[in-house]
C-alpha cells in the first residue's frame, strides 16, 4: 500500500512513517517545517518528504492519506483529499489497525511522565524477553529510535490525551486498546482544548473504561486527581486496579529512596511486604514513580524481579530528559523538555539532589 502522511515530521508521525516502512509499505509525506531529527530520520529511512502542502502531492492517489493532528481544514492537501474522497485516517486510527489490534497493549497514560515510563516500560518488557514493538513520544536511548517493529504480540505506546485530527476530536489515547493502562497523574492541561480540569477528568474516565475485566489499571495513588477519578468510576470500573506511589496507602509503594554516587536506589513494597530492591541513573522522586509503574506493568506481564533490576539499572532515560549536552568552563549545560509548573518543579527539585553544592539556573522557554 502507498500511504501519505501530511504533517509527516511531527515526532509521531515520523516515527509512524517508518513503522509503515518495516510493514511492507511505500511511504510519502509532507511538511512545513522539514527539520532535524525528524527529517533526518526519514531521510535516512529513504523516506521522500515533500516541502509545502500542495494538491500534486497526492499523485499518484495514496491507498490512505494520515492526517496529523496539527493539520486543520483549510490545508491544501486536505481539501484536495476531501474533493477527490481519497480514503483519509488519524494516526491512532493506523496504529490501532495496523499494529495494535490482536496484541496485548501496554499503554502509558497521565499528564506527566507519559515519555520517560513508556521508555523504561519498553526496556523493562524488552529485557524481560517479551520482544515488544513499541511508539514512544522521543528517542528513546537504549534503543536508539522512537519506534521498533516486532513479530511479538507485545505493544508498549504512549497514549495522550491531546486530540486526534481535526475530524476526531477525541483524545488519542482512546485508540489504543489498552490491556494494561497506567495512568501516572492527572492535572489541568492543554488548555486550547480541555475547558477545565473536570472536562480532563472526563477524557481519562473513559480512557479508563476501554479496560478489559482480565487488564490491569495501574494508577498513580501519589495523584489526588487519579484517585477522584477512580472513585467517580466506582462499579463502573470493570478491570482491576493497581494502585502505586510513595503513599502509605498505594498497594505498591516506593520507600528508602537514596541518591548516591550517581545513582538512585529505592525498595519497592507490595502489600506492606519487601518486594525487590531497584538502582537507577534516572534522578527525583517523579522518576522512581516512573519506573514503579513499569515494574507494576512488568509484573502483570510475569516478568521475573530480576530483569526489571537489570533493565532498570542499564537504562539511559530519554533524549530531552535532564539531559548532559555538554559542559563549558565547568558550567553543564541541561536540555529538559517540562513543559508546565509541577513538570518545572520536579526537574529542578530533582537536580538540586544531583547538583546538591552547585548553582542551578533554569531558562525556561514557552512553548505551545
Amino acid at each position: 500500500m502507498l500511504y501519505h502522511l501530511v504533517g509527516i515530521c511531527g515526532t509521531a508521525m515520523a516515527s509512524l512513517a517508518g513503522m509503515l516502512q518495516s510493514r511492507g509499505h511505500r511511504v510519502t509525506g509532507s511538511d512545513e517545517n522539514v527539520y532535524p531529527p525528524m527529517s533526518t530520520m526519514l531521510e535516512g529511512l529513504g523516506i521522500t518528504v515533500m516541502q509545502g502542502y500542495e494538491p500534486e502531492h497526492l499523485n499518484p492517489a495514496p491507498d490512505f492519506v494520515i492526517v496529523g493532528n496539527a493539520i486543520p481544514r483549510g490545508n491544501a492537501e486536505v481539501e484536495e483529499v476531501l474533493r477527490r474522497k481519497l480514503p483519509y485516517r488519524s494516526l491512532p486510527e493506523v496504529l490501532k489497525e495496523e499494529f495494535i489490534r490482536g496484541r496485548r497493549s501496554l499503554v502509558v497514560a497521565g499528564t506527566h511522565g507519559k515519555t520517560t515510563t513508556t521508555s523504561i516500560a519498553a526496556s523493562v518488557v524488552d529485557r524481560g524477553g517479551l520482544n515488544p514493538t513499541f511508539l514512544v513520544g522521543g528517542v528513546a536511548q537504549n534503543f536508539g529510535a522512537s519506534f521498533r517493529v516486532t513479530d511479538s504480540e507485545y505493544f508498549v505506546i504512549e497514549g495522550d490525551e491531546y486530540d486526534t485530527a481535526y475530524f476526531d476530536k477525541g483524545p488519542k489515547f482512546m485508540h489504543y486498546l489498552p490491556e494494561l493502562a497506567i495512568v501516572n497523574n492527572i492535572e489541568f492541561d492543554h488548555a486550547d482544548i480541555y475547558n477545565d480540569l473536570d472536562a480532563v477528568k472526563l477524557a481519562f474516565r473513559r480512557f479508563m473504561n476501554l479496560i478489559p475485566g482480565n487488564g490491569r489499571l495501574i494508577a498513580g495513588w501519589d495523584s489526588p486527581h487519579v484517585r477522584d477519578v477512580v472513585r467517580q468510576m466506582g462499579e463502573n470500573l470493570f478491570t482491576q486496579v493497581e494502585t502505586f506511589g510513595t503513599c502509605e496507602d498505594a498497594r505498591w509503594r516506593a520507600s528508602n529512596i537514596e541518591y548516591s554516587e550517581g545513582m538512585t536506589r529505592f525498595r519497592v513494597l507490595r502489600d506492606g511486604l519487601s518486594w525487590a530492591e531497584f538502582r537507577t541513573s534516572l534522578i527525583g522522586e517523579f522518576n522512581v514513580r516512573n519506573c514503579l509503574a513499569a515494574i507494576v506493568a512488568a509484573d502483570a506481564w510475569n516478568i521475573e524481579p530480576k530483569a526489571i533490576a537489570d533493565a532498570l539499572s542499564t537504562f539511559k532515560s530519554v533524549r530531552r530528559r535532564c539531559e548532559v549536552r555538554g559542559e563549558v568552563d565547568g558550567i553543564t549545560i541541561i536540555d529538559d523538555f517540562a513543559h508546565d509548573p509541577t513538570a518545572v518543579r520536579e526537574t529542578l527539585t530533582a537536580l538540586r539532589m544531583k547538583y546538591k553544592d552547585r548553582r542551578i539556573i533554569a531558562l525556561f522557554e514557552p512553548r505551545s
